[in-house]
């Protein structure tokens, strides 16, 4: 059948770790995973550009300018072989009708931005499902920061948006970063706290969720015991991996990795091989992708893939 495209078994068997959702849902989680350079494979690597509300212009895109344009990341997410993009309404609207089909769209409908620093931080809604269905999204994003004195609004937001979307055959996405409240910084990333994250994540009916890769600390102290008692291996980073991915419903929940702040290409490709080999399933690389030359970007995101792919150790 010309055109027509099979979905691989792997692919298969996670859209039956779904079987509460109606088929629209099913639909583009397929259609996330069988796009793309790793189509087929269960692996995904999104490329995020929330950065520039985030964090501002300047801090984003100062270190590579064609960056500024909106059309570029559309360009750069498809020519590396992106399973999807994701980005605020704005940058999104730029690029939707003239790159319409060429990649799935996923359309981040909160955000922050970092003019008003605070120690419980929060975020707007800044998109809604209208519009994600108008730009042919196949999925929404949504931030919650479990810690934050915010964080209870953040997730009846999120219970009513993903209903939405949910009603409407659209994937729910959701970044889960712990910050704020009494949560230290090492704390953030702390093994106990990552995987409590991504479990509430899950539980607000996330079909794909986005965390940080977590450290070896560990930030509760009720937690700590339970790990000592029980000899919890988190002492490398595959092992914490793994730990994130039994947290996450045994790993019947697609869980994929930050990319986080620009760092060394070995770190991040270590990191990968950890992902890999812990069960994880991909990763969500913004400013190690975007903040070099394209030329660069994509021989960058070409490595992350072959490793995901097994074509490298």
């Amino acid at each position: 059948m010309s055109g027509w495209t099979r979905i691989s078994k792997r692919v298969q068997e996670i859209l039956g770790f779904y079987q509460s959702d109606a088929p629209g849902i099913r639909a583009n989680l397929a259609r996330l995973m069988m796009s793309g350079r790793l189509a087929g494979t269960g692996r995904l690597v999104i490329l995020p550009v929330d950065q520039g509300f985030e964090h501002g212009p300047v801090r984003s895109f100062a270190s590579n300018p064609p960056a500024y344009n909106p059309h570029y990341h559309f360009e750069l997410a498809i020519e590396a072989g992106c399973n999807a993009y994701a980005a605020p309404l704005g940058f999104l609207e730029a690029g939707a009708a003239e790159f319409a089909g060429h990649i799935p769209l996923i359309l981040k409908l909160n955000n922050n931005d970092s003019l008003y620093e605070t120690k419980d931080p929060n975020q707007a809604i800044t998109g809604s499902v209208e519009d994600a269905l108008r730009l042919g999204c196949c999925a929404v994003g949504y931030t919650i920061y479990p810690g934050s004195a915010h964080s209870q609004e953040m997730y009846q937001n999120l219970g009513e948006i993903a209903l939405e979307a949910k009603s409407v055959g659209l994937a729910v996405v959701v970044w889960s970063y712990p910050r704020g409240g009494n949560l230290s910084k090492a704390g953030e990333t702390g093994i106990d706290v990552a995987c409590y994250a991504a479990q509430i994540a899950a539980q607000l009916g996330a079909h794909i969720i986005k965390v940080k890769v977590p450290s070896d600390h560990i930030e509760q102290a009720a937690a700590k015991k339970v790990y000592e008692a029980e000899k919890i291996p988190i002492s490398t980073q595959t092992e914490r991996i793994r730990h994130v991915v039994q947290s996450t419903f045994d790993g019947r929940r697609i869980v994929i990795f930050s990319g986080g702040a620009k760092e060394d290409d070995k770190k991040i490709f270590d990191e990968v091989r950890a992902i890999r080999d812990g069960g994880g399933f991909g990763s969500i690389i913004g400013r190690n992708s975007f903040q070099r030359p394209k030329a660069q970007a994509l021989e960058f995101l070409g490595t992350v893939m072959r490793i995901y792919a097994g074509e490298e150790a």
